[in-house]
């Protein structure tokens, strides 16, 4: 399996010829889901979903379905019926050949005053999990932990913290597009240095083997 990362949330799984993108939000390309045989999406936020290019990307490939919680499938649903999956907590799929597990109910809390949205989290083939905006736990070994390293909801000690618990091998920075270039090298250094997993930071459009 190959993974690309795209600019904050999104990232870009490739196996056998096919391939599966998760969170093609509004911060990221505009075309990140375009070619994709499938797409998932964790919550409703724009910056994980956009409702015009994950359209465009339905459009493009006639064959592409998607998997998410309710509230974004039903926004889209009714344009594109059959192909797009609504999937909850417990829920295992198999979306162009990945395996995938959903973990996680809710948003990590942003502040006592505002709701909790929904938010789900996606362990693909039993390995890599992208946990969307929450620190969800997943209850299964992982290999390869997406890291939403930067957040309004979150500060470095609890990333740090929820690498520990998880126990991944390895680190990948997601959610980072609200991070300057002046600080990326203190949370490279913390994140090395605290969390115990090896700590990966991608560039937008480069990749990796997992």
């Amino acid at each position: 399996m190959e993974l690309t990362k795209k600019t904050h949330a999104c990232v870009r799984l490739e196996k056998d010829g096919r391939s599966l993108v998760v969170d093609p939000g509004l911060f990221g390309e505009a075309d990140a889901a375009v070619g994709a045989d499938a797409i998932l999406v964790t919550h409703e936020h724009p910056d994980h979903f956009a409702e015009d290019r994950l359209r465009a990307a339905l459009e493009a490939n006639p064959a592409a379905e998607v998997w998410t919680l309710r509230s974004v499938a039903e926004q889209i649903s009714a344009a594109f019926p059959g192909r797009v999956h609504t999937v909850g907590h417990g829920d295992t799929f198999t979306a162009a050949g990945f395996d995938v597990q959903v973990h996680g109910e809710l948003h990590a809390v942003i502040h006592p005053d505002l709701p909790r949205i929904t938010n789900i989290g996606f362990l693909v083939d039993g390995s890599v999990f992208h946990p969307g905006d929450a620190l969800t736990v997943p209850g299964h070994p992982v290999d390869t932990l997406l890291l939403p390293v930067m957040a309004p909801w979150s500060k470095v000690s609890e990333v740090i913290d929820y690498v520990r618990e998880v126990k991944p091998r390895r680190t990948i920075d997601v959610h980072d597009a609200l991070l300057t270039d002046l600080a990326r090298p203190v949370y490279d250094t913390h994140l090395t240095n605290l969390s115990g997993a090896e700590h990966l930071r991608l560039a937008p459009g480069d990749g990796t083997g997992l």
